[in-house]
């Protein structure tokens, strides 16, 4: 037997049903769960990151801060935008990205606020 599983059927019937009763369905979580995996990858948390710090940046500002390839960037901005975390605006002839308020919110439970870190001193 497995150590993280009981030995033996023990419901709490009462209590699981009140618990089932409030727990969502699958789908009503899956919105939920994209926007999750959509900061789940070190190169779009990092993108994000800039993009709370930054404001609204391109594709080519990203890619300077990130030290990736353009087209890399693109593409991640793409899957931020399409799971609702981050919005665009064309500009002329640049596009530009910024976090929306969901992308705020959630970036925040995983990574501190940049301005309410201590300043890095020389020394």
């Amino acid at each position: 037997m497995s150590s993280d599983s009981c030995d033996l059927l023990c419901l709490d019937l009462p209590q699981a049903e009140a618990v089932r009763s409030v727990v969502p369905a699958d789908g009503d979580v899956r919105p939920a769960a994209e926007r999750a995996r959509a900061l789940a990858d070190p190169t779009r948390l990092r993108i994000a990151r800039a993009l709370q710090v930054g404001g609204e940046l391109c594709v080519c500002d990203l890619a300077w801060v990130c030290s990736a390839a353009q087209n890399l960037v693109s593409h991640h901005v793409r899957q931020l935008r399409a799971a609702g975390l981050a919005a665009s605006r064309r500009d002329g002839k640049l596009v530009m990205y910024r976090l929306t308020d969901t992308g705020r919110a959630l970036l925040s439970l995983l990574l501190p606020d940049p301005d309410s870190e201590p300043a890095v001193s020389g020394g």
